[in-house]
């Protein structure tokens, strides 16, 4: 039986392509060509091609009408150790392979290569930490120690191979070391971003039993100091599952966190004792780590990445979407915690060949608003990614942008945005201020890159119409679904789902519940992935993401998405962040309620910017969205990836319980917020959800 492609074997001695009636074969077993670069010598192949090129249609057709050969070539972007044998396996969908029979090491390929192709010199990661007030920068040489390093003292630990470690870590380099040296060992991580609270961290100790947890004396707010040892003991404590050691960070000029005899191993220690540890290749299907989504509790929902497509897929994807080259400084403006943070903090960049900034800090507050700007001045950033939630706290702190225009950003090429939907009113403010391309993009934790962008690398337009958070990027083939089943027509509102298969790097099942895996993604829409998305797609091939398909509003059958209402209230000239839920009406069944944040010193009373916004998404929405109602709130429930917890307001809307998610960067905001809905006679019976 012929097995499909591998467009490695004319980079390799002793090989050759042949095609025959559409299908790529192997001119010997791979088995012959198997070789250890881990340890060096003459037998380690360096791939420099660059992947495919092209248009954006031309790429896009590929992706799809030949699936395999295009992401063959794909595949050919990183080292192989052992080449694939096959490029797609999809005989178990939606369990789909890609590379089968290959074997690599993610970590090789982010540190290693680079260090032999004489690159070791240049910086790979800057740590831009104004709540510190230092910035510290390590070159591919030293990540190479430190991460070889720390291999060898977690394997003393008794890592190995297929293990767990999570990483629980403030936005420290250490955490990007921490991640490698895990892969390293073909082990797994699972991070967790700093400040987790004890239980929530328990119930994901629980669920993934590591071996090892990977940790710091402390993070550092603009107001506080969070110690994260007394909330890592009390969550081993609650849980079940006990690891067998914590490896704890000391911050250099913070306070120390005292280590417990026989279970703590101080990092600096382990570091300076152990000898580096090889690279061990992994399959292509090997998980290179599980990312717990947000707010989950209960029934933790931990998404695998393969590592093969994951490492073949993300750096080229720097290339085709965000425009970067190796050695260009590339800045995502995330927490390592969230998927961006894995993505395109570390992995990204990294495989790239790029310098990648973490900062430490916030948009405003640490300690202006002029910080972003500061840092790309300071550090050459050339591409940015960033939320939009970011953008409207610096609109409100400062709208004329008064603090950032002191800083020369010329460097910038670049502002990408996602994480939530982009309203024109602040995508019009950063096209004036930061005078680049603004360009949105969609993706989600399952997938790991952009389902839909304005690819700067592929030529497509970087002045794309108002509302698009971009075409499908390759591999995506996308549809948008009405209730009925039906294709939706241009601009109509529908669900966006996914024709499988999906392409490589994408989830491949989610920990330890496969059933849940299926049932949560693919059964609705069978053959399909469902995004669970909302939005809807324009004559040109753009698509529009509105929002989570339960944040669209019924009102007396006509479905409004919450993004159509925000982006009509942020028109109004005192208001610059919103968000919208539906309310119970008994006339209309569901109408919407807006909650807004005012810039600072707005003298405008509640009242008369109520009534004010009335009379905009009249004008902008039409009398359909029966809007009337609005509150003025200090701050709205976010995430730290940028998402409005739009939910939890709706329910305490309804007068029900809600436990406040765990990943809300500001919980205290839930007290005015109850206070602004009884002023508008709803939760009036709702329990304090801050109070236990």
């Amino acid at each position: 039986m012929l097995t499909r492609g591998v467009g490695m074997n004319r980079l390799i001695s002793g090989c050759v392509r042949a095609r025959t009636a559409g299908v790529y074969v192997r001119s010997r077993p791979a088995s012959v060509l198997e070789r250890r670069w881990c340890s060096g010598g003459e037998n380690r192949r360096t791939l420099t091609t660059p992947g495919p090129t092209g248009t954006y249609d031309h790429l896009y057709w590929r992706s799809i009408n030949d699936r395999e050969a295009f992401w063959d070539e794909v595949g050919q972007c990183v080292e192989w150790h052992t080449p694939y044998t096959q490029v797609l396996d999809n005989s178990e969908e939606p369990f789909t392979r890609w590379y089968v029979g290959g074997e690599l090491n993610i970590c090789h390929n982010a540190v290693d290569r680079h260090v032999s192709a004489g690159r070791g010199d240049q910086t790979a990661i800057i740590h831009d930490s104004p709540v510190t007030a230092s910035v510290t920068r390590m070159t591919y040489s030293q990540l190479l120690e430190q991460v070889t390093r720390l291999a060898g003292g977690l394997a003393s630990l008794g890592v190995g191979y297929g293990d767990r470690v999570m990483i629980y870590m403030p936005m420290v380099p250490e955490a990007v070391v921490a991640m490698l040296a895990t892969v390293r060992l073909g082990a797994i991580h699972s991070l967790v971003f700093g400040g987790f609270a004890a239980r929530e961290l328990a119930t994901r100790i629980d669920h993934l039993h590591p071996s090892v947890v990977v940790s710091a004396s402390c993070g550092v707010e603009p107001s506080r100091l969070v110690h994260y040892k007394p909330m890592l003991d009390e969550a081993i404590e609650l849980s079940t599952h006990k690891p067998r050691h914590c490896v704890l960070l000391q911050r250099e000029g913070l306070p120390e966190a005292p280590l417990t005899p026989g279970w703590d191993v101080a990092w600096h220690d382990l570091v300076a004792t152990s000898p580096p540890a090889d690279a061990r290749p992994v399959p292509s299907h090997h998980p290179c780590y599980v990312l717990y989504t947000s707010g989950t509790t209960g029934q933790p929902k931990g998404i695998v990445r393969p590592t093969g497509g994951h490492a073949a897929v993300l750096p080229w994807t720097m290339k085709v979407i965000y425009g970067m080259n190796p050695g260009d400084v590339w800045w995502a403006a995330s927490d390592l915690g969230w998927i961006v943070g894995h993505s395109y903090i570390c992995y990204a960049p990294l495989l790239n060949g790029n310098t990648t900034v973490i900062y430490e800090g916030k948009p405003v507050g640490t300690p202006d608003a002029g910080q972003f700007f500061r840092v790309v001045q300071e550090h050459g950033v050339k591409g940015m990614f960033t939320a939009p939630t970011a953008l409207r706290a610096i609109i409100r702190h400062d709208p004329e942008a008064s603090e950032g225009r002191q800083y020369n950003i010329s460097s910038l090429k670049y502002l990408f945005v996602a994480g939530e939907p982009l309203d024109h009113e602040t995508r019009e403010w950063a096209l004036d201020t930061f005078q680049v391309p603004v360009l949105d993009n969609w993706w989600q934790t399952e997938t790991g890159y952009a389902i839909t962008a304005h690819a700067a690398g592929m030529g497509m337009s970087l002045h794309p119409p108002r509302g698009a958070t971009g075409k499908p990027f390759v591999g995506f083939d996308l549809s948008v679904i009405t209730d009925d089943g039906s294709e939706a027509t241009p601009g109509e509102l529908g669900r966006i789902v996914c024709r499988l298969p999906l392409p490589p790097g994408c989830m491949s099942t989610l920990h330890n519940a496969p059933e849940r895996f299926v049932e949560t993604y693919f059964t609705q829409y069978p053959g399909y992935y469902d995004t669970m998305d909302a939005g809807v797609r324009d004559t040109q091939g753009y698509v529009g993401v509105r929002s989570r398909d339960d944040d669209v509003i019924n009102v007396a059958g006509h479905r409004l998405s919450t993004l159509a209402l925000e982006e009509a209230m942020l028109e109004h000239p005192q208001v610059v962040d919103v968000a919208v839920v539906g309310v119970p009406d008994a006339m209309k069944g569901e109408v919407p309620l807006g909650l807004f944040v005012v810039k600072e010193g707005c003298q405008s009373t509640e009242q008369q910017i109520s009534e004010e916004l009335v009379e905009v998404v009249r004008r902008l929405v039409g009398p359909v969205a029966a809007f009337r109602l609005s509150t003025r709130v200090k701050g709205l429930p976010r995430t730290r990836s940028g998402k409005t917890a739009r939910k939890s307001i709706a329910e305490l809307a309804q007068d029900k319980a809600i436990k406040i998610p765990p990943t809300i960067e500001d919980p205290s905001v839930y007290d005015d917020i109850l206070m602004a809905l009884r002023r508008r006679g709803f939760a009036l019976n709702a329990p304090d959800p801050i109070k236990p």
